[in-house]
């Protein structure tokens, strides 16, 4: 880094799309099992009706509906084929990886137009060193998908298309997520504030779009579950009305402050604090955004998904400081400043590269799963092998592109008491819990538990242990009789 030249920043971009690719297909190649909120996301339209007994499903049509009509030449052919299942969930999660990257790129252009392609160099260069950015992009969430049309609603923002920006907000909320309204509403009354946009004219433009909009999701989501519909309207009851969202677990209000956020940004978390002081543009861009977090900080349930969206324009003021650093690196205490940059720069980098190890192993169900199908069962019988997968296990790498065909049929239900598996009919079980009466620990799933630093190479170390346990039941034969590798 120390070298580099102006010019250098200045031709980057022109790599910076194949940059933030190689690194998002990366984090897919090695983690397309990690688990998802919700499996209806990324199903073909033509399943969704089979998923109305999937717990705890989230009833939501139009996101995987556009994913799945772009993937679905490419499933055809691997079904035709008669490719793992796996393959297909990998082409999803390519395909949705391509379109956030696109609206990115979008996102990245204006920035090259309003800022100038040295303030875009660094942009591409902070988010090619975090991990959560592009992590995220691949997997199939509302948040995710929503994330898209937010990217698309900065785009305009910076490209003075005020009336487009708050459309796509508002598709965003009605359709994907409800919480973008915590968005929306700080953008749309700085828009007033500043005279960017006419109160009536903004009025009329929006009850036009969610008009639309609402028809739309509850149009289509109406007839794929077979009732009246509008997702969001139920999400946002839940979660804002009931408040029930906190059975999932709450934080403090300051968590998104002093956690998500540094993980989630790394070097640019600092640096867009720096952009601020630096100069007097980015804080028109910052502060809708910065209330949507102080805002969204009120909802005692916290994950780093739900604010994602404010990562971009975080970004973006933090390639606008570093950006400044640089131009005036040569003088006295800039200099300070550039060496403080560079060293952010290549902690975020190792971060990242920890995180990436970490995340790699902290996904054991799927594998385990895997496992389970190559090993079993031994004899050639007819029988239905019924594998029953416990929450702990659903939350962490198996999703139904994980599932085999006839004899392999699975169960999810919840709440069945450690001492009454014994009494059903499942023939394996996927457990977090290493006895049980009535069956046989088969073997072992190991997943992340920590990381420790060692003095020579490699200098971080993965630490794992047994996470997922295999059980058998011992009134089949091929449990008893069959070559397992055991349980320590």
């Amino acid at each position: 880094f120390p070298g580099v030249v102006p010019r250098t920043f200045v031709e980057l971009p022109k790599g910076a799309g194949l940059l933030h690719y190689s690194s998002m297909k990366s984090y897919l190649a090695c983690h397309k099992n990690n688990k998802v909120y919700s499996n209806l996301t990324y199903i073909k339209p033509w399943q969704v009706l089979q998923h109305q007994n999937e717990p705890k499903h989230i009833e939501e049509t139009l996101g995987a509906l556009l994913v799945s009509v772009l993937a679905s030449p490419i499933i055809l052919a691997m079904s035709l084929l008669h490719l793992p299942k796996d393959y297909s969930l990998f082409t999803v999660r390519l395909v949705l990886g391509c379109i956030l990257l696109s609206t990115l790129r979008f996102f990245r252009l204006q920035i090259r137009n309003k800022f100038g392609r040295q303030v875009e160099a660094f942009f591409v260069i902070l988010v090619a060193f975090q991990f959560h950015m592009l992590f995220y992009c691949t997997r199939p969430l509302p948040n995710i998908l929503a994330l898209g049309l937010v990217n698309l609603a900065y785009g305009h923002w910076l490209k003075g298309n005020f009336y487009a920006a708050l459309k796509c907000l508002i598709f965003a909320t009605i359709v994907f997520r409800c919480d973008m309204l915590l968005l929306l509403c700080p953008l749309g009354l700085e828009l007033l504030l500043t005279k960017s946009i006419s109160f009536w004219k903004a009025l009329k433009c929006c009850i036009g779009t969610a008009l639309f909009c609402i028809g739309l999701t509850v149009l289509v989501d109406t007839i794929m579950w077979r009732k009246l519909l509008w997702p969001e309207f139920e999400v946002f009851w839940f979660n804002s009305v009931l408040n029930r969202s906190s059975e999932w677990g709450t934080h403090p209000f300051h968590w998104y402050f002093t956690s998500a956020l540094p993980r989630s940004l790394l070097a640019a978390y600092p640096l867009f604090m720096l952009g601020v002081l630096l100069d007097r543009r980015v804080l028109f861009y910052t502060l809708p955004v910065f209330s949507f977090v102080l805002l969204y900080s009120k909802l005692p349930h916290k994950e780093v998904r739900f604010i994602i969206s404010s990562v971009p324009i975080f970004n973006l003021a933090a390639a606008i400081a570093a950006s400044r650093v640089y131009n005036n690196r040569r003088k006295s205490f800039w200099k300070l400043l550039y060496v403080v940059v560079l060293g952010l720069l290549v902690v975020s980098l190792g971060c990242t590269i920890i995180t990436f190890m970490a995340s790699f192993e902290n996904y054991p169900s799927g594998y385990a799963l895997k496992d389970l199908h190559r090993m079993g069962p031994v004899t050639n019988n007819t029988n239905e092998q019924w594998v029953h997968i416990d929450p702990f296990s659903a939350m962490n790498g198996i999703s139904r592109f994980c599932e085999n065909d006839f004899p392999w049929r699975y169960s999810k239900e919840e709440g069945i008491p450690l001492e009454e598996f014994s009494q059903r009919n499942f023939t394996y079980l996927l457990n977090e819990h290493s006895n049980i009466n009535g069956f046989k620990c088969l073997f072992t799933a190991n997943g992340f538990s920590r990381a420790r630093f060692q003095i020579g190479f490699p200098p971080v170390l993965m630490v794992k242990e047994p996470k997922v346990f295999i059980h058998g039941n011992i009134r089949n034969k091929d449990v008893m009789f069959g070559s397992w590798p055991g349980c320590l």
